[in-house]
């Protein structure tokens, strides 16, 4: 349960609002009762200054201090401090405590004392005490009724309630993607790839889940195409598998003679078979990262005319033409691995030569572009059609859709030359048109500045 993030966090959320609730509440408290002691402090001098010239007048009245007992008394009680009036002589005339009346008390009054007097005549001195008298108290009082603390008490609990049951309300909005996160997730986990989450907030966790969502759109992808895979080698498996096997118990029954055409068919069969296997092999190293390249600079020029060299019987055969359109000057080194690179501009001369009629052209072109060079292959064929052209660098696809072993191989030549091209870097990229011919064309990276300078 402590694992939860909910909880984990509306215990911090929790935490923060107490300190910070907590510590408003108790500086608002110290602040209001400092100021209101403060407040009530002024108040007590501006009543006791005026204590003074009211005894006066009482005094006045009379020319005695006969009744003003009474009167202390009575300013006592609305003063809620003890008054003690003491004439010239020292003599207590008047004791709102009224324990202290004609005594004669030796008892340090200190600075408390307030001149009574009447026309510059001094009459006595009226002491005031500072601290409230017994039963009563002050604000500071621990004792006293917290008027203002307990108020500022009930206003940091309710506050404090409010910020929690919003984080409540914010943390299990919050988290109501990530919870639908998990929960597709698991799905996923067993196999599901048709799981996605809704993803209406533009924030990180809209972010994450969008991000979501693409990756389960790809791995449903990859799913598929594994399926497709697998029934796709299992059918180019099956063709030659089964010519074999057909020819061998012709053979066994009698009804076909071992001659060397029916060997030479078996033979043909077999090497098939075994291309097929050496290209899945090699697409899988290179899908692995694990396929060696030996990057060195090569020059594209050399590349072009070992491939073309590679591929003229072919051409003649075909009655095709063939040229090679490269710039006055020398192009610039590539860095990349020449047999690989030369294996891929030979696949590509292939596909236009098996799909081109006779006396068609093919034609191979480079040239420098910035920090690339741009091989194309170029060829007059039967073009790919605009529903086929998306998909032409998929496993096992073939524009054929009978699968005629005339019209190519088994549908990965085009694959691996992408994943080599991308391998070294570079990218892979084809414009056709039906019925007009197909244009090829691989981009790659230089070899550094001084390489090329060296040579130059």
């Amino acid at each position: 349960m402590f694992h939860s993030l909910r909880l984990r966090l509306l215990l911090t959320f929790a935490i923060v609002i107490v300190v910070t609730v907590g510590g408003v509440a108790l500086f608002a408290s110290r602040r209001a009762t400092s100021e209101m002691e403060r407040y009530v402090e002024t108040g007590h001098e501006r009543v006791d200054a005026r204590i003074p010239p009211m005894l006066s007048r009482q005094y006045a009245q009379r020319r005695t201090w006969q009744g003003v007992q009474q009167y202390v008394e009575q300013l006592g009680e609305i003063s809620g401090r003890r008054i003690v009036v003491v004439n010239n002589e020292g003599v207590v005339m008047a004791d709102s405590a009224n324990t202290l009346v004609g005594q004669n008390p030796r008892v340090q009054w200190g600075d408390l004392g307030m001149p009574i007097s009447i026309m510059g005549e001094r009459l006595g001195t009226v002491y005031v005490d500072p601290e409230p008298v017994s039963g009563e108290t002050s604000l500071a009082d621990p004792g006293a009724p917290p008027s203002i603390n307990r108020p500022l008490l009930w206003a940091a609990l309710l506050a404090g309630g409010v910020a929690l049951l919003f984080t409540f309300f914010l943390s299990r909005q919050m988290l109501k993607p990530v919870e639908a996160l998990t929960a597709a997730a698991r799905k996923m986990r067993g196999g599901d790839f048709s799981q996605r989450v809704e993803a209406k907030s533009k924030d990180e966790v809209g972010e994450l889940a969008r991000t979501f969502n693409a990756m389960a759109e790809d791995l449903n992808r990859i799913e598929e195409l594994r399926r497709k895979m697998v029934a796709d080698v299992a059918h180019e498996l099956r063709t030659p598998l089964t010519n074999i096997r057909g020819y061998l118990e012709a053979m066994r029954d009698g009804v076909v003679l071992p001659d060397k055409a029916t060997i030479e068919s078996i033979y043909e069969e077999a090497l098939l078979l075994a291309r097929l296997v050496d290209d899945l092999q090699e697409l899988a190293l290179v899908d692995a990262g694990e396929l060696g390249l030996e990057r060195q600079p090569a020059s594209p020029e050399e590349i072009v005319q070992k491939a073309v060299a590679a591929v003229r019987p072919q051409v003649a055969t075909k009655d095709l033409h063939i040229q090679i359109d490269m710039p006055p000057q020398a192009l610039p080194l590539i860095q990349v691995d020449a047999e690989r690179i030369g294996q891929v501009v030979r696949n590509l001369l292939n596909n236009a030569i098996a799909h081109t009629l006779a006396g068609g052209s093919i034609e191979v072109a480079a040239r420098h572009v910035d920090d690339w060079v741009e091989i194309s292959v170029t060829d007059s064929g039967v073009g790919i059609s605009p529903q086929d052209l998306p998909y032409i660098f998929e496993r096992f696809y073939r524009a054929d859709k009978s699968r005629a072993r005339s019209t190519g191989g088994a549908g990965l030549g085009l694959t691996i030359a992408k994943r080599l091209v991308e391998s070294h870097g570079g990218k892979i990229e084809v414009q056709s048109e039906e019925g007009k011919g197909s244009r090829f064309t691989i981009t790659l990276p230089l070899a550094d500045e001084e390489q090329n300078k060296q040579t130059g």
